[in-house]
C-alpha cells in the first residue's frame, strides 16, 4: 500500500513514505483485503464511489486531495484494513487517511472515510450497536462527525487544535448528544490535553458504554509536526491510548482497534506510532 497513491513528487505532506518509515520501524504485518463497494457504501454516496473509481488520471479532488489512477486501489485497501481490524483486533496501518472524508466528497488528503466504514461494518455485520470513535488527530474529523451526527447508537469524542482546518469541532457541536469536542488551543501541550480527556471525552464515553472503541489515531499533534502547533509528546499519545484501553476493557469487552490518520514529521510519527500500538499489545495481553 506505501506505493499506491504517490503524492509525494509533489512535495505532499501525506506521502508514501509515512507508511515506508512505520513499515520499517514496525515491521510488516498482515496485508490488506480491498474494500468492497457494498462495504464503503454503508458511509459513502453511491455516486462518490463511482467517481473515485473512474479516476484514471492524476487530478486534485479538493485544494489539498490529490487522486490518482492507483488511488481507487488505495484507499479500498485502507478501508478494507479497516474493517479487517475490526474483525481481527490490532493497528490498521493504512494511507490515504479518513476522518475528513464526508458521505460524498473527498477532503483534506482523506478518500474514504476509513474508521466510518469500520464503525459501519460491525453493525451490519456483527450486530454492534454502540460503537465509539475516538480522535485525538490535530485536525478535527469533520467527515466522521458528518456521517455520525444524526446517529445516536454512534459517538464521536475528538481532541483538535482550533483555530485549525477544516474550521470545525466547536464545543456546541454535539449531533443528537452523540457529538463531544474538546478542542485545545495554539500552544496547549499534555496537560491541557489531559484535562480535555479527563474532563470531557472519557466521561461520555464511559456513559455511552460502547460495544466497541476505535481510535483515529492521528499523531500531528506532535510539537515537531509541520501542520499544526500543539506541543504532544510520545508519552502523551501513550497515556491517551491506555485511558481509551481502560474503557474498551471496562464496557466493550476488550474489542479496541485503532487506524491511523494525520503525522507528518517522520520521525515523530514513527517514534509516536510505536508507543501507541505498544500500549495497543499491552492492553491486548
Amino acid at each position: 500500500m506505501a506505493h499506491l497513491h504517490p503524492t509525494g513528487h509533489h512535495h505532499h505532506p501525506e506521502r508514501p513514505e509515512r507508511l515506508a518509515v512505520l513499515l520499517e520501524s514496525l515491521g510488516r504485518g498482515r496485508d490488506g483485503v480491498r474494500a468492497s463497494r457494498e462495504q464503503i457504501e454503508r458511509a459513502h454516496d453511491t455516486a462518490y464511489v463511482d467517481a473515485i473509481a473512474s479516476i484514471h488520471e492524476e487530478t486534485w479532488l479538493d485544494g489539498d486531495t490529490l487522486a490518482g489512477p492507483t488511488t481507487w486501489e488505495a484507499a479500498r485497501l485502507a478501508a478494507g484494513c479497516a474493517i479487517a481490524a475490526v474483525e481481527t483486533g490490532g493497528f490498521a496501518l493504512v494511507r490515504p487517511p479518513g476522518h475528513h472524508a464526508l458521505r460524498g466528497h473527498a477532503m483534506g488528503f482523506c478518500i474514504f472515510n476509513n474508521v466510518a466504514v469500520a464503525a459501519r461494518h460491525a453493525m451490519a455485520v456483527h450486530a454492534v450497536e454502540r460503537v465509539v470513535i475516538v480522535d485525538f488527530d490535530v485536525h478535527h474529523g469533520n467527515g466522521t462527525q458528518d456521517v455520525f451526527w444524526s446517529d445516536k447508537d454512534l459517538y464521536l469524542g475528538s481532541t483538535h487544535q482550533m483555530p485549525l482546518y477544516p474550521g470545525t469541532g466547536a464545543l456546541n457541536e454535539t449531533g443528537v448528544g452523540n457529538i463531544w469536542n474538546a478542542p485545545l488551543r495554539p500552544g496547549d501541550g499534555g496537560d491541557p490535553f489531559k484535562e480535555a480527556f479527563e474532563s470531557r471525552i472519557l466521561p461520555a464515553l464511559r456513559s455511552f458504554s460502547p460495544d466497541i472503541v476505535i481510535i483515529s489515531a492521528g499523531f500531528d499533534a506532535h510539537r515537531d509536526d509541520p501542520l499544526a502547533n500543539l506541543q504532544l509528546t510520545e508519552p502523551d499519545f501513550g497515556w491517551a491510548t491506555a485511558k481509551i484501553a481502560e474503557v474498551a476493557d471496562k464496557h466493550a469487552q476488550g474489542r479496541l482497534v485503532s487506524m491511523l490518520e494525520g503525522g507528518y514529521n517522520l520521525a515523530a510519527l514513527a517514534k509516536s506510532v510505536a508507543v501507541h500500538v505498544n500500549v495497543l499489545m499491552d492492553a491486548a495481553r
